[in-house]
């Protein structure tokens, strides 16, 4: 049966509406398992986060475990899709009563919870965060921006004639440049549209702290 995860009021789970099927029958897998087992996987699955090679620690204890190599790993997959999707977040995105209560939700059991609580929110959750900055795709900035306005005074279309625009040149941090026009009737609706967006996150971030205060 899938486990479907919402929690209540409306916080959503750091797992999304519904949880990734590794992380589902990872939770089936969990039921039973001797938690010094459970450990030994936890930390190969950390390690494997943390960029190392862990085949040959994997192969031990698919050699030494009382569970299929199939079980171990969906058990080992689980673990590693949900640290991912954890860490993933912002560690002031995620507070810990709200991720013990999603992995209750899908019924881990509570010593599991604290296990894994542990790896995200302990001692080694600055090193993670360093080295998924440094895996993490990284998209060029923009190091130089300039425009102006323009007016074209001799075209081949008269509904652009005599009408103002804004000429943009974008310089990236890579060396690329891109230049483009627009017209002055979208940069008003993009001018709009940007002061809509930060109206709005200037209400949630009034409405959490509320929340908070509450």
């Amino acid at each position: 049966m899938s486990l479907n995860l919402f929690t209540s009021g409306s916080r959503g789970s750091f797992l999304g509406p519904r949880p990734p099927a590794a992380v589902e029958a990872m939770a089936r897998q969990l039921r039973g398992l001797d938690r010094d087992l459970f450990r030994q996987l936890l930390k190969v699955v950390v390690s494997a986060l943390q960029g190392e090679d862990c085949r040959e620690a994997t192969r031990r204890l698919v050699d030494s475990s009382p569970l299929s190599e199939a079980q171990l790993g969906a058990v080992v997959a689980g673990m590693y899709a949900l640290l991912r999707e954890a860490l993933r977040l912002p560690a002031s995105a995620l507070k810990p009563d709200a991720f013990r209560e999603d992995l209750q939700q899908l019924q881990v059991p509570d010593e599991f919870v604290t296990d894994f609580a542990n790896v995200v929110f302990g001692g080694r959750r600055p090193d993670l965060d360093g080295l998924a900055r440094e895996r993490g795709a990284r998209l060029p900035t923009v190091a130089d921006f300039r425009w102006r306005v323009d007016v074209a005074i001799s075209t081949s279309s008269l509904a652009r004639s005599l009408q103002p625009s804004i000429l943009m040149q974008l310089k990236l941090s890579d060396g690329k440049a891109h230049r483009f026009e627009v017209p002055v009737a979208k940069f008003q609706e993009l001018r709009y549209n940007v002061a809509l967006i930060l109206k709005e996150m200037n209400d949630l971030e009034k409405r959490c702290i509320l929340k908070i205060q509450d």
